[in-house]
């Protein structure tokens, strides 16, 4: 027979460009020479999908797009996202002329959808798009070559009267299989969708459980909720159950798959915002950048484990960390929500709070978000931060103001160094760039310096160049009719570069 030379090692090394995924070490060599040998190279394909803006009629959304300047894949590349496929249920329709009419419909929505909403032409540039109404479709990406390194959009929409007043922020998210939603609601003075949005040619399956204050609500219709291809399914939770409860903990999970998830959440006395995913479970959390002149925090918390967990809850400040009085630990038992008050607790300077063990030795892996309000009244406005991992090598939120963006930046081990990069404008202007010290154990709260000459949008993107993690969020104010509406949306890293083994061994097969 011919022989076959099959190298494992540049296979695993494509792979990981490529995806994004983990390094591969050769079987039986030392794990210290396989971290000797491994190179930082940049990713080559990357995914994002953006859920549906609004379903209100008065909603006015803007989608911006951006890949950083710096390291790209290949010399071209592309960097679109483009409208999600519209669900048509015709498979009950007799009516030959009612069929022929939902078959050419979907035809013209297939056609609609290969046109993209907005498409990155070349890195350190947004490019953005609008769109008014109810009608937006929710939008599935992909970037490749130089332009998916960091390759971030994110949609914003004002509301500016009815149930979904508010300004909405949401960072368009990478698919994956396993999402968790503490601070969701089922509560009557809610109104909660869960958006799932599924990026790919196949369908998805998945299902969704809710965590109250005594454990799982019962649900029969939760399971094996269909996904259709390059499709969106908007579900309002207060379908999946009878019982109301005011803050509960919702975890996504897919059968086959993948999605983006993300809730839209609704307050009839507070107004609106998205609530993103919690990160992934651990023992010790960070919720970044609490406005100055938040009038109430309200943090919940989850132990999806078989052990209760016992945490010290900690702020932030902007000169030291501290527990906020009669709140300096959390009881959260297994499987069930914890939620608790803690008002103004920032008192009128910017914070983070970090969850952590009061244990060392248990360190009960957690969920966690913040539902904070601004204003009093019937001029309050909601937003939701996450716990969110750290900027790490390099991080970019989109869409922001030559007026009302704060950076938040926060340090909860060492103290840190980090760049920060306001890029040229969507319609003009020059990159501008500060350097920022966060002290270890503070929060520090900036106006980003704007481009010089800016028009239009620009990103923000922050990159550790020294010293300890630091995590970060953006918050967006815009005033309307005497409310100071507001979102916040925290930076990850973007891992925009992936950590690939040299071929240092050949682990070719022969067959003879």
């Amino acid at each position: 027979m011919k022989s076959t030379h099959l190298s494992l090692i540049a296979g695993a090394a494509v792979l990981a460009a490529v995806t994004g995924f983990a390094t591969v070490t050769a079987p039986g060599a030392p794990a210290e020479s396989a971290a000797k040998s491994a190179a930082l190279l940049p990713v080559e394909r990357a995914g994002l999908v953006c859920p549906a803006p609004s379903n209100s009629d008065l909603a006015e959304t803007q989608y911006t797009a951006f890949t950083p300047a710096g390291e790209g894949g290949e010399a071209k590349g592309a960097a679109e996202l483009k409208p999600a496929l519209p669900i048509v249920d015709d498979e009950d329709e007799t009516d030959p002329k009612k069929a022929k009419k939902a078959e050419e419909a979907a035809e013209k929505a297939k056609a609609k959808a290969e046109k993209p909403v907005l498409a990155v032409k070349e890195p350190g540039k947004p490019v953005v798009a609008e769109a008014n109404g109810s009608s937006a479709p929710a939008l599935v990406g992909t970037a490749t070559g130089k332009l998916a390194p960091g390759w971030a959009a994110q949609q914003t929409t004002e509301v500016s009267a009815g149930g979904s007043r508010g300004l909405l922020g949401v960072s368009c998210t990478a698919p994956d299989t396993d999402f968790w939603f503490p601070g969701a609601s089922t509560a009557k003075s809610r109104q909660d969708y869960i958006h799932l949005t599924n990026p790919d040619d196949t369908g998805a399956v998945a299902d969704i459980e809710l965590y109250g204050p005594e454990g799982a609500l019962k649900s029969d219709v939760g399971d094996g909720i269909t996904v259709p291809a390059r499709s969106s399914v908007a579900v309002l939770l207060s379908t999946l159950t009878s019982e109301a409860v005011d803050q509960l903990t919702a975890h996504v999970t897919t059968r086959s798959g993948r999605i983006g998830a993300v809730v839209m959440s609704a307050d009839d006395r507070a107004g609106s915002d998205w609530i993103t995913a919690s990160e992934d479970p651990s023992g010790t959390l960070v919720m970044p950048g609490i406005p100055a002149d938040a009038t109430s925090v309200q943090l919940v918390a989850f132990a999806p484990g078989e052990d209760d967990a016992d945490v010290k809850v900690q702020l932030m400040g902007k000169n030291a960390t501290f527990s906020p009085a009669g709140n300096a630990t959390l009881h959260i038992k297994s499987s069930m929500t914890a939620a608790v008050d803690l008002k103004d607790l920032t008192r009128g300077e910017p914070g983070s709070l970090r969850l952590s063990p009061v244990r060392k030795d248990r360190a009960t892996p957690i969920v966690a978000a913040l539902r904070v309000v601004r204003g009093k009244g019937d001029k309050q406005e909601i937003a939701y931060i996450p716990a969110t991992g750290p900027v790490g090598a390099r991080a970019t939120v989109p869409d922001n103001r030559a007026k009302g963006s704060t950076l938040s930046l926060t340090a909860p081990g060492a103290t840190a160094k980090v760049k920060v990069t306001a890029s040229a404008g969507s319609g003009g202007g020059e990159p501008a760039v500060e350097t920022y010290t966060v002290k270890a154990g503070t929060t520090l709260a900036v106006t980003p310096k704007a481009p010089e000459g800016l028009k239009g949008s620009y990103a923000l993107t922050v990159e550790t160049t020294s010293g300890g993690p630091v995590h970060a969020s953006r918050s967006l104010a815009l005033a309307s009719d005497g409310v100071q509406m507001f979102t916040v949306q925290t930076l990850p890293d973007d891992r925009g570069m992936v950590e690939v083994p040299s071929a240092r061994q050949d682990l070719s097969v022969l067959d003879d």
